[in-house]
């Protein structure tokens, strides 16, 4: 593979794998690093792409495992810095609405992130992503009934956890 059917092929889904970072790794320059870590091991293996079916899948794959080296090792920090929340638009919403919007937001981010790192991965990239269930299937090496089943806990242990943070302090 030459530099220019590598940029048709592999740059053009940096924002994505850039998105994936961002969810296992919440420093913002931790996530860049990453998603640089992987375009430089893709252009390493330049002469082997070729035979990977889905080179989409392969990046997701390549930044994932970067992602869970970087968190096992030591001396890494999962916490989030005033500095590293995602930057907000105006939205034209009264601030209360802003507010409780972010909150409701952080609150999904925060489950998202308590759930197995399965779970965590496919509705990603389901989700947010918006993968449809053969790449998903690419990606995790799962059949798509696994998919489904995986996807669906997650959704319920995310909705669980939502209306338990919503329901306390009041009567059932």
């Amino acid at each position: 593979m030459d530099l220019k059917s590598f940029s048709k092929r592999i740059i053009p889904i940096q924002s994505r794998l850039y998105r994936i970072a961002r969810m296992y790794l919440p420093v913002i320059q931790d996530a860049e690093d990453m998603v640089q870590d992987t375009f430089l091991k893709l252009w390493n293996r330049r002469h082997d792409l070729d035979r990977y079916e889905s080179l989409e899948a392969l990046a997701v794959q390549t930044v994932r495992n970067g992602c869970l080296d970087k968190i096992k090792s030591h001396g890494y920090s999962k916490t989030i810095s005033g500095d590293a929340v995602m930057e907000r638009t105006e939205t034209g919403q009264t601030p209360h609405q802003e507010i409780e919007n972010n909150n409701n937001e952080e609150l999904i981010r925060r489950l998202i992130s308590k759930l197995p790192e399965p779970q965590r991965l496919i509705i990603h990239l389901r989700d947010v992503e918006e993968y449809s269930f053969e790449e998903i299937e690419s990606v995790t090496q799962l059949e798509i009934n696994n998919i489904r089943v995986i996807l669906s806990r997650a959704r319920k242990k995310i909705k669980e956890e939502y209306l338990k943070y919503h329901r306390y302090g009041t009567r059932d």
